[in-house]
């Protein structure tokens, strides 16, 4: 049985940019980095963000694509998160087209190219939105 997410990780070039990237944007708290020592494939960091465990280890960067990690923020925080991402100077990706009840989303690529989303909807508004759409 799943009993839930364990971790998630990421591949990075640069692991002090990447805890700027994830204490600036996420307020994630860095607990674990290995400094010079190797005790899994590279250098790597660990952060919680609201308790989810994030790894991040040293590697090369990815290709862009639409994959991504979406997290769940409140529609009065958009603002404040847009903010933190222009700041940090990342590329903010044009978002699809959206109904309004499915809610905002902000999607930005990190140095590393990892899309992220940032979303003020959930699953059970969408799937109300699109059950309107099919039958209606």
């Amino acid at each position: 049985m799943i009993l839930g997410i364990s971790h998630i990780t990421f591949i990075v070039k640069d692991l002090d940019k990447a805890a700027t990237f994830f204490e600036e944007i996420f307020e994630a708290k860095e607990v674990y980095s290995s400094g010079d020592k190797t005790f899994s494939i590279s250098k790597e960091k660990f952060f919680l963000i609201n308790n989810l465990w994030i790894a991040v280890m040293e590697g090369e960067k990815i290709e862009k694509s639409y994959n991504h990690i979406a997290f769940k923020i409140n529609e009065s925080d958009y603002e404040m998160y847009l903010e933190r991402i222009e700041k940090l100077g990342l590329e903010i990706k044009s978002g699809r087209k959206r109904v309004i009840e499915e809610g905002n989303s902000i999607y930005f690529y990190d140095y590393d190219n990892h899309l992220f989303e940032l979303h003020t909807g959930t699953l059970e508004t969408r799937l109300l939105r699109y059950q309107k759409e099919y039958m209606g």
